[in-house]
């Protein structure tokens, strides 16, 4: 029995992903957790696994192909051995919102089934045709593009052989009506640096150029505010070096940032609306009973966000391990794509490098994020005993949307989370 492999979703936001490096050949025997596939995304490089045990009969991808959910990988024959496939449960489908665009060509494609139209269709190609090269693109996208004075010689085709897809056409539509509006800026101009002195080009990694562009986009459309304060962890440092020693004698380096995790998610339990995300209509409030953190972590490659999930249900010594593990796979691009969906609060940790402060941008759908900066000794003010004693103090800030948090709620999330790293009982377990 030959199995067809198809890319599995990749996670929110990721609409797709260039393949960059395929690790195996025609007639390879597989296991189900052998890897076939690398890809690199716009948040990771991430490992595709077979899923599967069998023979690789065909390979349908190549390094550099950019891929979309749903796409045929390879087809593997299927040993004796291979487990059953699962039975597909029917999900009702769910109503999404609507585009005049998308509502537009899918009519079309409808009617495209009937022949003469094709037959039409193609009789009219060569209206698409400019400069001796031809369009790819269905019928449909060929009729709408005609009836929107669009030519389909400008817009660049992301599906298989170039060919222009529907959302291709939507996606140009959209941008020439944001050029339009004055929301995208004019495109900068082209400088010859050199002119001044000897430059040196560099291209920016895949990952750091989505990453760019994700983060453009956040922060134009989300109105952020990031509100600062103040922890003392004295205390706690004492506590995590006492548990740094114990947790060495398992090869366990016990960092601040489980302690930050842990702290979180009991304000997160008690401020539901951080740990929320706004539906595709910008009117209602989901609110999420989990507590999967993302963690920012620097890598060679550019920023990536694997995230960790249920760290409610987690132990000190349980998170430091997996973050141990999520971190080197991270820098080494092994991170698998489950490995990097589904946070629900972002943590980006510059306490190691340095810094006083900074404002973090939200990671969309996500409606807040923490920023920790390095941790110093002050000399505090004591009320009580009237003199000054040194404390270990950590600066942190909350970057957040504006449109579901308020300033007060959000100066109160940051003080009940200084208070709960004071508490060193929420540590113990």
């Amino acid at each position: 029995m030959i199995k067809e492999i198809i890319l599995p979703d990749l996670g929110e936001g990721i609409d797709g992903a260039e393949v960059s490096d395929v690790t195996v050949s025609v007639g390879d025997v597989v296991g189900s957790d052998d890897i076939i596939l690398v890809l690199e995304s716009d948040k990771a490089s991430m490992e595709i696994p077979a899923d599967v045990n069998g023979s690789i009969t065909e390979i349908l991808v190549s390094a550099g192909d950019e891929l979309k959910p749903g796409h045929i990988l390879m087809k593997i024959e299927l040993s004796g051995d291979a487990p059953k496939e699962k039975v597909p449960v029917e999900e009702k489908p769910q109503k999404e919102k609507p585009t005049p665009e998308i509502e537009t060509i899918e009519t079309i494609e409808t009617i495209e089934t009937i022949e003469t139209i094709e037959t039409i269709e193609t009789k009219r190609h060569l209206e698409d045709l400019s400069f001796g090269n031809t369009v790819f693109a269905s019928p449909g996208v060929r009729r709408l593009a005609r009836e929107l004075g669009i030519n389909l010689q400008v817009i660049k085709g992301t599906g298989q052989k170039n060919r222009i897809t529907k959302n291709d056409l939507n996606n140009y539509i959209k941008l020439q009506m944001a050029i339009s509006s004055g929301s995208i800026p004019a495109q900068k101009q082209d400088v010859d640096f050199s002119q001044w002195g000897e430059v040196e080009v560099q291209k920016l990694t895949r990952i750091k150029r989505i990453t760019g562009q994700r983060l453009q986009q956040a922060w134009q459309t989300i109105p952020h505010v990031t509100q600062f304060d103040n922890a003392d962890i004295t205390d706690l440092d004492n506590y995590r070096k006492k548990l740094k020693t114990k947790a060495a004698e398992q090869d366990i380096k016990v960092t601040f940032l489980p302690f930050l995790m842990k702290a979180v998610t009991i304000v997160l339990k008690e401020m539901p609306e951080f740990n929320s995300s706004l539906d595709h209509a910008d009117q209602n409030l989901v609110l999420k009973n989990y507590y999967h953190l993302g963690i920012a972590v620097d890598t060679p490659f550019g920023l990536t966000v694997p995230v960790v999930k249920d760290v409610d249900q987690k132990s000190i010594i349980d998170l430091s391990s997996e973050l141990m593990d999520l971190s080197s796979r991270a820098r080494q691009k092994k991170l698998k794509p489950d490995e990097i969906k589904g946070g629900t609060f972002t943590i980006s940790s510059l306490g190691g490098i340095g810094g006083t402060g900074f404002s973090p941008i939200v990671n969309p759908p996500e409606v807040a994020i923490m920023g920790v900066s390095k941790s110093d000794w002050k000399q505090v003010y004591d009320k009580a005993t009237g003199e000054f004693h040194p404390r270990f103090i950590m600066p942190f800030s909350l970057s957040y949307d504006h449109r579901v948090i308020d300033g007060a709620s959000a100066a109160a999330f940051t003080s009940r989370f200084a208070s709960a790293l004071c508490d060193l009982s929420y540590f113990k377990n």
